[in-house]
């Protein structure tokens, strides 16, 4: 056996890959190996067996897919290699990476197979042939036992994330596997670590292998810039969105938590802010899963939302930003967490979320990180509102230097003399118009450090700086009013809109409920809460005035005060659920067919008949003790 430490070479041309193989890592822009590809390729090209140490985002797809995609015989429609891995997202991109290097060579075919798709799909691709099989150990048994997958030319196995499968209880699994695989298969394991149950399978089924040791465990987090800030749980949603404002080169982020529910009470608070995001969890059906996934890569979402094993395997390359939101449980989760960015030498950032009390869990992440996490501390709402003025001077300076402006310079001149108004007036209306969704001020910030801010230079490297913030320091968080930190369980209708700005909750007499429809339903995944959420955060209206909500294929009614006023049917009508505009408007008579009496927007119509039963505990606190 052979312990490689570190290997460079001078490209992929020199490690014995053919033609086909260089020109599409050429069309895909890579260009030199990274160590874990240079120590492998070869000595999987020579068919020596392996056993591979190093973390995850070091590039090991690579590493066993070029060699083996080398070896396939494209002229024979069976299953020539098994690739074996934890999780389906994993298994999807696994073998997106196999087509992706297989572009060149003509008739290739490779199938994934898990657990969530339907048996039938797979079952008709099998039956018409594929050279490699990338699927997960529960499905592959299957097919196994359903002789529907028959391995019996198979040349290469590769067991990828072992220990992950050994985590996730499939270490079993996988020797049922192995034992139903020819004797005279090649093998690679690879794994992050090598626990001993890890090892023995090792020994037991693979032949004299070469161990290639990556002894780079920091290699996920040398393009990564890493900070913690310490806030109490109460105040980590205003501490995040705070963030994202402030965040320099931010594109994509994914915000970790520890349970799937969490995931979906989070992605709910941030889209109630304006962001666009969605939950990442194992709920999830497999279709939504990867269309999640589809929609982070294509720019619709921005944040997703995830736990640590429905992110596992996530390889997306606009993700800037990794948010540790709940403090992972060990330092290895963290590593894996952080591995989502900063992956094949791009830069990444990655900022920790820790209370007081988890603060001990600093020193370990820095140990198992071997670098220096820094502080940082939550913006203030000035910090917010330098930025917001920042990108809003340099969004006007582009237009300025971009667009033909001569109309409107008319138009500005004719207000002028016409109503007698400056132009500097003119401008600061203007500037209101345009920034009224998010406004350029937050609550806090000094009243009138915008007005300064405006008259700065065009250039805006640096956003400008806020008097009321000079005496911040950064080790010591000055106290905030109790108003700026909304409770936890504070009610939808006294939610934000992103930045802050207050949602003036809408008052109604009691009176008839008129039926409104909205261009968003089922086919869009919508549910009744969203629809809830969205009305009572963006136009004010509390829950109790909302009354039935019926979700059609592709739209739905909602019950609403009748005669609403003509501002606030804009606002419902621009209100985005889902990334889909509600386009708000008053059913007409025929539209809808209820025999039902007209409901009352009273209190008294809400209350439900029943009687608590007797023992039974407070809602609070049968939530805490789930």
């Amino acid at each position: 056996m052979t312990t490689t430490q570190e290997t460079t070479v001078a490209g992929f041309d020199t490690l014995g890959l053919a033609k086909p193989l260089l020109d599409a890592l050429a069309d895909v822009g890579y260009e030199t190996p990274s160590p874990i590809q240079a120590a492998c390729i070869p000595v999987l090209l020579a068919g020596h067996d392996l056993l591979g140490e190093a973390q995850t985002g070091t590039g090991k797809t690579a590493a066993f897919a070029l060699p083996l995609l080398q070896k396939i015989d494209i002229k024979r429609a069976v299953p020539q290699a098994l690739i074996l891995t934890p999780t389906r997202e994993l298994a999807i991109q696994v073998a997106e990476a196999l087509q992706k290097y297989a572009h060149h060579l003509p008739g290739f075919h490779v199938l994934p197979i898990y657990g969530g798709q339907s048996m039938v799909v797979q079952l008709r691709a099998l039956s018409r042939g594929t050279h490699v099989i990338v699927g997960t150990p529960g499905r592959v048994m299957d097919h196994l036992e359903r002789k529907s997958l028959v391995l019996n030319n198979l040349q290469t196995l590769v067991l990828d994330e072992a220990d992950e499968m050994l985590r996730m209880g499939f270490i079993d699994d996988v020797k049922w596997i192995l034992e139903h695989t020819p004797a005279e298969r090649q093998t690679a394991l690879f794994s992050a670590t090598m626990p001993d149950v890890i090892r023995r399978v090792a020994h037991e089924h693979l032949r004299e292998p070469k161990e290639i040791k990556i002894r780079s465990a920091t290699s996920t987090v040398v393009t990564t810039s890493q900070s913690y800030c310490q806030t109490h749980s109460g105040q980590k949603l205003e501490a995040l969105t705070r963030i994202l404002e402030v965040e320099d080169d931010f594109d994509a982020a994914i915000v970790f938590v520890r349970t799937k529910t969490a995931t979906v009470e989070l992605a709910d608070k941030l889209e109630a802010r304006g962001y666009s995001v969605a939950a990442l969890n194992g709920d999830l059906t497999q279709g939504l899963r990867e269309q999640v996934i589809e929609r982070l890569k294509a720019g619709t979402i921005d944040i997703v939302v995830a736990t640590d094993v429905a992110a596992r395997g996530l390889d997306v390359a606009r993700i800037s930003h990794v948010i540790n939101y709940d403090v992972p449980y060990d330092t290895e989760a963290y590593v894996h967490r952080i591995g989502r960015t900063g992956r094949a030498g791009r830069t990444g950032r990655a900022i920790l979320f820790l209370a007081p009390r988890e603060m001990y869990m600093l020193k370990l992440i820095e140990r198992a990180t071997k670098q220096k996490i820094t502080a940082i501390t939550m913006p203030t709402p000035g910090e917010v509102a330098n930025r917001r003025v920042a990108q809003f001077t340099q969004q006007v300076v582009d237009i300025i230097k971009s667009e033909k402006l001569d109309f409107f310079f008319d138009v500005v001149r004719r207000m002028e003399s016409e109503q007698d108004i400056a132009a500097r007036e003119i401008a600061a209306a203007l500037a209101w118009l345009a920034t009224r969704e998010r406004p350029l001020q937050m609550p806090g910030a000094n009243d009138h450090a915008p007005r300064e801010a405006a008259t700065a230079p065009a250039a805006v490297a640096s956003a400008p700086t806020f008097a009321a913030d000079a005496e911040r320091k950064p080790t010591k968080p000055r106290a905030k009013p109790a108003e700026d930190y909304p409770a936890a369980d504070a009610p939808r209708e006294r939610a934000t809109k992103r930045g802050d700005t207050p949602v003036k909750l809408q008052s109604f007499p009691p009176g008839t409920l008129a039926r409104y429809r909205i261009e968003i339903g089922r086919n869009q995944g919508v549910l009744p809460k969203e629809i809830v959420g969205a009305i009572a955060n963006e136009a004010g209206i509390a829950g109790k005035d909302i009354g039935q909500i019926n979700l059609f294929d592709d739209y739905s009614s909602v019950e609403l005060p009748a005669n609403l006023p003509a501002d606030l049917m804009d606002v419902l009508r621009r209100i985005r659920v889902r990334q889909f505009a509600l386009k708000t408007r008053v059913m007409e008579a025929g539209e809808f067919v209820d025999t039902r009496p007209p409901r009352r927007a009273t209190p008294a119509a809400k209350k439900p008949d029943w009687k608590k039963p007797a023992g039974a505990k407070p809602e609070w606190k049968a939530k805490r003790e789930r």
